[in-house]
Order: C-alpha cells, then structure tokens, then sequence
C-alpha cells in the first residue's frame, strides 16, 4: 500500500514539474482564496471579502444554559429546599440533558444545565422556557420567577465602560452624581447598545437606583388601629389608572377614566393617605400623612466604600 502511494505521489510532483503554468496558476487561486477569506483586510479593492468568523478567545465551555431564579431574604437553605431542588428535578426530563449543577445564594438560585454537544443552542433554551412554563402549581413559591440567562457565554463579555461627566471639551466635570449617570445608562445608554446586532445582553453595574421610601410614625398608626400592611396595600392601589365605561352628552360619547399614576412625592402621600382613610374610616386622625423621601439606593458594598464610584456596564455577544 505505501509503494503504491509513493507511486501516485511521485506522478503529482512530475506532473506539475512538467506543466509549471498549470502549478502557477494554482498557486495565484489559492493565494487569491486566501486573501478574500482571510479575517484581515488587505486593503484590496479588486477582490471581494467573505472573512471567516474567527473568536480572539475560543469558546472552550460547555453547551450550558443558565436558571436565575430571586428570593430575596431567604437563606441558602430555604432557597435549596424551596428553588433549587425543586427546579432541579423538573429540569431532569429534558432531552439532551448531561447533568444539572445548582448553586444556592442568600436571595437567589443559579441552576446549570449542561446539555450533550450535539444539541442546538437556542433548541436547548427553547425546551427549558417550554418546561419552565408548565411547571405545576405550587412547585415554587408565591411571587418566585425563574428566568433564563441571556444567551451569551462566560466568554462573551465584549468590553467594560464607565460614564462620566465631561464637558464639550471632553475635560472632566462636575453636575452629574451617580444617580443621574446611572439613569443615562439604564434608560439611553443600555437600550441603543442591545439594539446593535450581536448583543445578548448590558449589564449595568454601580451608580444609585431611585426609589421612594415611606416614613410613617408608629404611633399614629397605633392610635388610628392601621398596620404596615395597610399602608403597603394603600400605595399600591393608589399608582394606577382606572377604565370606566363611556357616557353619552349631546349625542357624543366620552370615556370615563380615573387617572391614579404617580407624577411627584407629594402624590405617594396624598393618595395613600386617602386610600387609608377610607379603608380605616374610624380613623381618629384626620391630618395623619406618611411622610415620603426620596433616596438613592447602592447596588453593592463596593459603591458604598466609593471603590468603584462610576456607573460601569459590561455588553455580552450572543452565541
């Protein structure tokens, strides 16, 4: 067998030493290949480019898809009981499945499910939204979510930013705190980078998130009999709008709507204030209010200690 190959060989090095124009003509084709299907541009315009996708880092993971389940509060043993082992044991049953690792958190469930090499990425998350869907009643708790990571890889991180106020020089300056630079970021900045082609996800790390707190005072709620719970439900039932039917005036008709919405702090107290009174009418307290501030809330320790005091976000590609 090899002096038959040595054979053959020896008849494609003879033929092409004796036709050299046909070896040189084959030489320019594959050099010219190359170049149109190199992932660098050369810069020449008379041959067209088809790059081949080629990673800085190759994706060495595993075919994996990633659980994120929320609930806040608990400790890592009541999130095993109740998240984890639970979803753990329902996820076994879809096909193509490997293994399933979970990890339990104060507060939250991260659940790994490794799928066989051969299965299709997005087929995979398919099958797990299907199944998380159709998970039976009272498997979680009341108000817990599970959602599906984005689908992007531990090796998908493009770059990280940080905004910062700069002013049309581009020098560093002042006006803009972290609460206002985190605002750029989740409702500007975040939206016009997931819009691009390719981007799984932007997470948003640092800054201050705005929220309202609610200061009452105990003991008025003591002497007007009103617990934390009424005070809880008041506020909700206060920020939203209400539809009616129509009502016809001169032969027109009109919709009747309740508009509720919250527009400005005092707007909290106000309406909680009414909601209160009027589930509470034996309420001895007319002029009693909860009192609302506005604050801004860290995401992290880090942020607190001004280790990392710029709003950073980190875009992921997709798979």
């Amino acid at each position: 067998m090899s002096t038959e190959g040595e054979i053959m060989l020896a008849k494609y090095i003879r033929f092409f030493l004796e036709n050299k124009l046909v070896a040189f003509l084959l030489l320019i084709l594959f050099v010219g290949w190359g170049l149109v299907t190199a992932p660098f541009d050369f810069g020449i315009k008379q041959l067209p480019r088809d790059p081949v996708a080629v990673d800085a880092i190759p994706d060495i993971g595993e075919n994996q898809q990633i659980v994120f389940t929320k609930w806040m509060g608990r400790s890592p043993q009541d999130v095993e009981d109740q998240i984890s082992y639970p979803l753990t044991t329902a996820l076994l049953g879809i096909p193509g499945v490997k293994s399933i690792r979970s990890n339990s958190m104060f507060g939250f469930s991260s659940i790994y499910i490794i799928f066989n090499d051969d299965v299709e990425f997005y087929w995979s998350r398919s099958r797990i939204l299907e199944k998380l869907n159709s998970l039976p009643a009272n498997t979680l708790p009341e108000g817990v979510q599970p959602t599906l990571g984005p689908d992007a890889t531990a090796l998908g991180q493009i770059y990280w930013y940080t905004l910062e106020g700069r002013d049309q020089d581009g020098n560093p300056t002042g006006g803009w705190d972290l609460h206002e630079l985190r605002t750029i970021q989740d409702f500007y900045v975040r939206y016009g980078l997931s819009a691009a082609e390719g981007v799984a996800e932007v997470a948003s790390i640092g800054g201050f998130i705005k929220e309202y707190q609610v200061d009452v005072d105990p003991e008025a709620m003591k002497a007007n009999n009103i617990s934390l719970e009424d005070v809880m439900q008041a506020i909700k039932n206060s920020n939203i709008d209400i539809g009616a039917q129509t009502i016809e005036i001169n032969l027109a008709e009109y919709f009747v709507r309740g508009l509720g919405y919250v527009k400005n702090i005092e707007d909290i107290g106000v309406l909680s204030h009414y909601s209160i009174r009027c589930a509470r009418t034996y309420a001895t307290d007319p002029g009693y209010a909860p009192v609302v501030d506005l604050i801004s809330r860290t995401r992290s320790p880090a942020n607190r200690r001004q280790i990392k005091p710029d709003t950073v976000a980190v875009p992921q590609v997709k798979t």
